[in-house]
């Protein structure tokens, strides 16, 4: 199995900023698909700061936190499409 290199080291603010917009520009009944692939991108960086920060940085419901923690588990399997 590859190893995923993280390059981004992405501070608290920036994840709940990115987590918000991905959040607030995604189509219609796709809002959890977009927190799964947020989780799946950011997974090194969201493990870091905390799921429940994020969640709460970027002012998202508190019971998205599930949704999220599935996403950076599936991170170790799955990369996002190019």
């Amino acid at each position: 199995m590859l190893k995923k290199i993280n390059i981004m080291n992405k501070t608290l603010n920036e994840l709940g900023r990115i987590l918000q917009e991905m959040y607030d520009h995604a189509p219609k009944k796709e809002k959890v698909t977009m927190i799964h692939l947020f989780g799946i991108t950011y997974s090194e960086d969201i493990q870091k700061v905390g799921i429940r920060e994020v969640i709460e940085q970027a002012g998202i419901y508190s019971t998205y936190r599930v949704e999220l923690n599935k996403a950076v588990k599936l991170a170790k399997y799955v990369s996002p499409k190019k």
